[in-house]
């Protein structure tokens, strides 16, 4: 809910796409900056503490935009004052994430056994994106009919309630005591990556495709001046693409997309990329919806093939800092594409820009399946355990 009202507002108090490619950039500096920094003391503190600090910075920084967002202080602070200050919380939320990841990464691998890591990411795949079905589509809805305000009370009370459940879930305290120095320790995380041929090939190719195809940030623009369908026709377009996910997330807890990973992920990229094209010369909103909604689906394979791959090739104590290497990689790539986005609609108009950025994409998906011909063969029984791995695939 939170991003939809975000980049829908911040458009219309400035009509510029390049404004939100701005969102991304703030929140994405942040999360990488700390991103191995968060790695680490996930690894090395126990995750529920961890997790009501998260949250409870959230929380502030959303009731600041409630406050500031409010149409008592458009009528009292110029346009300039709100946007530097929705940047700066955006900022402080880039900076909860580059914790969040690695916290939860290492909690799912304490909680779940091995053998059911790639069903336990899909459910969890899939509850996370059932919520960006109904948040983007209630968000635009009640931004539509009730203004910005009524929405961020409504997102306060959810934050709130995510913090009640941390309540409820058990300690879970650190495989990993560190004996070396912090640098020691994060040179560790990053080197296991680099080692793991598979590991950071997924990465690779999921930074550049959601990089290059990050025109969902440029949805405000086609719901307000391409399309015409206002922050409602907004909201049921940020949900389609994630109904296309759940959808296709429930659909893999029956059918596992892991008989061929390799293969499987370099056709959903494709998939994933055609979708994006035609997405962008589409003057149909009920066209857009069906191709946002494949876009969604495509996008869902990868996620639950890649969270798969790090689950399974991650020792226990070394989870937090994999996961910070691979939110460095992946966890701002969103936002790092959404800045592309902007910046090339800035320059070559927001249509030429989506096109664009899926032909790039499906370079991307091209070029590595030349240099990754040799991993097209292999099944979910040739990724060894993390614990047996010594060069690893």
């Amino acid at each position: 809910m939170q991003a939809v009202v975000i980049g829908f507002h911040i458009f219309k108090l400035t009509k510029d796409p390049l404004a939100l490619a701005f969102i991304g950039l703030c929140e994405a500096i942040p999360a990488i900056s700390i991103a191995l920094y968060g790695g680490y003391i996930a690894d090395k503190s126990e995750k529920k503490v961890l997790l009501l600090k998260i949250f409870f910075g959230v929380l502030l920084a959303s009731v600041v935009m409630l406050v500031f967002t409010s149409e008592q202080m458009h009528a009292y602070m110029p346009k300039t004052y709100i946007l530097a200050i929705m940047y700066a919380m955006i900022f402080c939320i880039g900076l909860a994430r580059g914790f969040f990841g690695p916290t939860t990464f290492s909690l799912m691998g304490q909680i779940l056994p091995k053998k059911l890591y790639p069903n336990g990411a899909t459910w969890s795949s899939s509850s996370w994106q059932m919520a960006s079905i109904l948040g983007p589509m209630t968000g635009g809805l009640i931004y539509g009919f009730y203004g910005i305000t009524p929405v961020y009370i409504i997102i306060f009370l959810f934050i709130s309630l995510s913090i009640t459940c941390i309540f409820f879930l058990d300690k879970h305290y650190p495989n990993f005591i560190p004996k070396e120095s912090i640098f020691e320790s994060l040179k560790e995380g990053v080197q296991f990556v680099f080692k793991s041929k598979m590991m950071l090939g997924a990465m690779s190719l999921d930074l550049f495709s959601v990089f290059f195809g990050g025109a969902v940030a440029l949805l405000p623009v086609f719901a307000e001046e391409i399309l015409k369908v206002g922050s409602e026709g907004l909201g049921f377009m940020r949900a389609a693409a994630s109904l296309g996910s759940v959808l296709t997330m429930l659909l893999m807890t029956r059918f596992s997309p892991m008989n061929r990973p390799w293969r499987n992920l370099l056709i959903a990229v494709t998939g994933f990329a055609i979708s994006i094209i035609c997405y962008g010369l589409s003057t149909s909103f009920y066209l857009t919806l069906f191709f946002l909604f494949c876009e969604g689906a495509f996008d869902s394979v990868s996620v639950i093939i890649r969270s798969t791959i790090m689950q399974l090739l991650t020792p226990d104590q070394m989870r937090g800092r994999v996961s910070a290497v691979n939110s460095m990689f992946i966890g701002s790539s969103n936002e790092i594409g959404a800045f592309e986005s902007g910046l090339t609609a800035k320059l070559m108009r927001t249509v030429p820009a989506v096109v664009f950025g899926g032909s790039m994409t499906l370079g991307v998906a091209f070029v590595t399946y030349l240099k990754t011909k040799n991993l097209l063969p292999l099944t979910l029984s040739d990724i060894k355990p993390a614990d047996k791995i010594e060069d690893q695939i």
